[in-house]
């Protein structure tokens, strides 16, 4: 009798860029994904520091991860591979820069009582290291799913390919420093969260809440603002506060009073004022410059506060204060010559509105 299949992520360790993949356990671990099919020898494996039910492995001495949640798969790799938890040895060039930051840890403790934890933030957030950043993201990602009820991801393969090829244009210009990893989750709420590690979690009713393509992806491009803006990380540093800073001179960067603390900031606490403006901005010129309606972001946060009344909108995208005088500025920076632009034709619209037609109906939260 074949193992049985786990849905996971793959991630490929040179970007942030999420693969669904399918897991199975024999003499290796096989990951079949779109385009990808690998074998890892399961004595090479080894196991992050993740908080459950999220695990993480990968060969040692390579970067490549997979992610998943089946309890059966990770007790199983327990017992199969004895190694798993040992050092991986490619971490070793780690040692010295874990340190150099647990004594910048230790001196930001002392500093959090004399400046406060917002201007840390401020200072400390871009200078967050890549690596530790991302693997910060993979943790939160997991907590965010299991506080929004484990939605499923929607993965269509067409539809897919089309949200690709819109993020590729929209971050053709390279000023991102990570590749953002945008996922789609089955969900009744309208919104987006942006994660460290260049991670957004798209709900799909915002999609379906979106009358047109650029209505969507001006949203996506002001999460992508604050992805440039490493504005997420200074949430966690603000949620957590002294946390954060404590988990740096532990070594605990995925430890359950951080990630349930920025889970829970990602999905209710607001960015300040001065962050979201940046975001819109930065919105208004990727959509300008990607061959989109500028304005649309507008349009769809004026129709936000009509129907907000109506509860029409409930919940979307609490996390940011959608106002009409924020509409107003908005299309006051995107001016009119973008008016009527289409980023994504009729065709791809459909087939990217149909994202999650891959999963049953019994699925829908």
């Amino acid at each position: 009798m074949p193992a049985p299949s786990v849905h996971g992520t793959y991630f490929d360790g040179q970007s942030a860029r999420a693969h669904p993949v399918s897991l199975v356990l024999e003499d290796s671990l096989e990951i079949t994904g779109r385009d990808l099919r690998l074998a890892w020898s399961l004595p090479d494996l080894v196991a992050g520091d993740t908080a459950r039910p999220l695990m993480r492995v990968g060969p040692t001495g390579s970067a490549a991860r997979v992610e998943f949640t089946d309890e059966g798969l990770a007790e199983a790799l327990k017992e199969r591979c004895p190694g798993l938890y040992r050092t991986d040895p490619s971490a070793s060039g780690g040692r010295l820069r874990l340190v150099l930051w647990s004594i910048a840890a230790g001196i930001s403790v002392i500093g959090l009582a004399v400046y406060g934890v917002p201007a840390i933030a401020v200072r400390l957030a871009p200078v967050i290291p890549a690596a530790m950043e991302a693997r910060i993201g993979g943790a939160v990602d997991g907590q965010i799913g299991r506080l929004l009820g484990d939605p499923p991801l929607c993965d269509d393969a067409s539809a897919r390919a089309v949200l690709d090829r819109l993020i590729q244009r929209m971050t053709a210009n390279g000023d991102l420093s990570v590749d953002p990893a945008v996922t789609i989750r089955r969900h009744g709420i309208a919104n987006a969260l942006t994660l460290p590690g260049g991670r957004v979690v798209v709900l799909s009713e915002l999609i379906d809440k979106s009358d047109t393509p650029d209505e969507f992806a001006g949203v996506l491009a002001h999460e992508f603002g604050h992805v440039a803006a490493h504005d997420p990380m200074r949430a966690l540093l603000a949620a957590s506060g002294s946390s954060f800073l404590l988990s740096l001179v532990l070594g605990d960067l995925t430890g359950s009073t951080i990630i349930v603390a920025v889970g829970q900031a990602a999905i209710s606490a607001g960015y300040s004022r001065e962050a979201e403006n940046a975001a819109d901005a930065y919105s208004v010129e990727v959509m300008r410059r990607s061959g989109g309606d500028a304005t649309a972001l507008a349009t769809i946060l004026r129709r936000i506060a009509k129907d907000d009344a109506k509860d029409e909108f409930a919940s979307l995208l609490r996390s940011h204060p959608y106002t009409a005088e924020r509409a107003d500025r908005i299309a006051e920076m995107a001016g009119t010559e973008t008016v009527g632009r289409r980023i994504l034709d009729e065709a791809e619209w459909a087939t990217l509105k149909g994202i999650c037609r891959n999963l049953p109906a019994k699925s829908v939260k």
